[in-house]
């Protein structure tokens, strides 16, 4: 079920040090119908750590992927903006590529095809592969056609085998996933045409430092990458870094662009300007990662007292959005004990109770209903959106609360002032 590796998942180094102390983790897609099995569900590590030798930021403690994403109910269609980013994503693909007619492209942890939609439509050839089961389902039944499975050496042959070589091969957003990321880039290199280019996206280490994104450290997002140790990792995979974006989707991520090596193409001016920010910014030291967790800790502090603080006022507290970094925000901004509900209209969830809390899940209707005096928003990233679109909650005296990249409390008339250091001196 869980394992904690000793060694590096570029380098292989042993040379891995604790950068960022955290809260161990239910699983964050274990909903339940009972309260009591709920909160017996088993918390794991997510502590970060640095491999000094490469300066890899990673997580060392893995679940068993079979586990991991045998009921996840995260579909990209739903998720707001996405869809958009990827007609925008997959149309700067086709620029950069201009691949043949009826091209191959293949979609590394396709999930419901959203990213392969767009290509389908233009008549390209698309494979999927995901190992969700529901999720896959849903691909092959919208004309996706996907791999209900995990990406392994023998998919890779059998797809090779089976539809050729690919022209255009992405990982978007689960290049940060895989334990063994070597053998997932091995597979990429076994499925690209000799001319064609791996494109993956992962949230980028210097926006999880600079936005304080707490939320995107949970048991799925294994590496938080940088390109430093990236490019040293896809040479020694035969592969060649050769362009980089920065996005702004889920407050944060790079897109990069990937060929073989030898393949003909220059390495771009922004993989050698990232790389020098990174040195700027001293990206790969030690010190760096360790003044991100002293961060961490002082917000954690001061909005556990502030919680405290509401709840022995008498204050009801809520939160909004049963989102896959619910339970790592409510663990390690030490809420665990403080939230009544959660609102959420996932048909999935609702009626039912967080995994390790027990909290139960209720309709968003019912935030005006009860009418909590602070909603904490979990579902972080649509922050503005919520607070946007809840205007009655807050014009009927409700307040929310907005956790990165720091603490902030909204009313009706904007921010409100808070003030950490009194909710610690109540706390002592």
């Amino acid at each position: 079920m869980h394992f904690r590796r000793d060694t590096c998942r570029l380098c292989g180094s042993p040379d891995v040090h604790r950068v960022v102390a955290l809260e161990p983790i239910p699983l964050s897609e274990g909903y339940t119908d009972d309260p009591k099995s709920a909160k017996l569900a088993e918390r794991y590590p997510v502590d970060v750590y640095m491999c000094e030798s490469c300066g890899h930021v990673q997580q060392l403690d893995v679940i068993n992927p079979d586990t991991l994403w045998d009921s996840y109910t995260y579909f990209s269609g739903d998720a707001k903006g996405m869809s958009e980013h990827f007609a925008n994503v997959s149309a700067r693909i086709l620029e950069r590529v201009q691949p043949s007619e009826g091209a191959l492209v293949v979609d590394i942890g396709s999930n419901d095809g959203s990213l392969l939609k767009p290509f389908k439509e233009r008549g390209y050839e698309v494979v999927g592969i995901d190992p969700a089961k529901d999720v896959a389902r849903k691909a092959n039944e919208d004309g996706i056609p996907t791999f209900d499975a995990l990406m392994s050496p023998a998919l890779a042959r059998q797809i090779k085998s089976e539809h050729g070589l690919a022209d255009i091969i992405c990982a978007f957003n689960v290049f940060a996933h895989a334990d063994d990321l070597g053998e997932m880039t091995d597979c990429v290199r076994e499925m690209l045409a000799p001319d064609g280019l791996f494109f993956f996206e992962a949230q980028y280490l210097l926006d999880i430092i600079d936005g304080m994104l707490i939320a995107t450290i949970f048991h799925e997002h294994l590496s938080h990458h940088s390109v430093k140790p990236l490019v040293q990792f896809l040479d020694r995979h035969g592969l060649e870094l050769i362009a980089l974006d920065r996005a702004r989707i889920q407050h944060g991520s790079m897109v990069g662009a990937v060929q073989i090596k030898g393949a003909g193409r220059p390495v771009e001016h922004s993989v050698i300007e990232t790389i020098a920010l990174e040195d700027a910014r001293s990206l790969d030291e030690l010190d760096t990662m360790l003044d991100f967790g002293a961060r961490v800790q002082h917000l954690r502090d001061g909005t556990r007292a502030l919680a405290a603080k509401w709840k022995s006022e008498g204050k009801s507290i809520a939160a909004f959005g049963a989102a896959r970094s619910g339970p790592t925000l409510m663990a390690q901004m030490g809420l665990r004990e403080s939230i009544d509900f959660i609102v959420d209209d996932h048909p999935q969830k609702v009626g039912r109770y967080s995994s390790g809390d027990g909290v139960p899940i209720l309709p968003t209707a019912e935030l005006c209903e009860r009418m909590p005096d602070y909603c904490v928003i979990l579902a972080w990233v649509h922050s503005a959106k919520i607070v946007e679109t809840n205007r009655d909650y807050l014009e009927k005296g409700g307040r929310f609360v907005i956790l990165c990249p720091e603490t902030r409390v909204v009313g009706r008339d904007g921010e409100e002032p808070i003030d950490f250091a009194d909710a610690e001196r109540f706390a002592q």
